[in-house]
């Protein structure tokens, strides 16, 4: 089992910057490929980022690409979300999943319970 817990999630206005983080415990974080997925209200769940585990490759969906980065800190078995230039259309819940570096839900095994993220225009 892995526990993941999302924090630093906030209101921001448009333009501005927001880090979320996602500690794990539990099973070998450096095993497992780390992902960031958003829910806006009324919409799925969509991949944002991925990040291989041992942090050598990264994936983004078209919309973050050049304004997320993702990274990990194998040492602190913590994965981060950075964002900026972030846009009203950024607004929604960011959740951090383990399981295998692909942008599909369905390969990730274990799911933290998410963290709001406000983009005010």
């Amino acid at each position: 089992q892995v526990q993941l817990v999302e924090s630093g999630g906030g209101l921001v206005q448009a333009g501005g910057s927001l880090r979320v983080s996602c500690a794990a415990s539990g099973r070998t974080f450096s095993g497992y490929a780390m992902g960031w997925f958003r829910q806006a209200p009324g919409k799925e769940r969509e991949f944002v980022a991925t990040i291989s585990n041992n942090g050598g490759a990264t994936y983004y969906t078209d919309s973050v690409k050049g304004r997320f980065t993702i990274s990990r800190d194998n040492a602190k078995n913590t994965v981060y979300l950075q964002m900026n230039s972030l846009k009203p259309e950024d607004t929604a819940v960011y959740y951090c999943a383990a399981g295998t570096f692909s942008h599909a839900p369905s390969t990730y095994n274990y799911w933290g319970q998410g963290t709001q993220v406000t983009v005010s225009s």
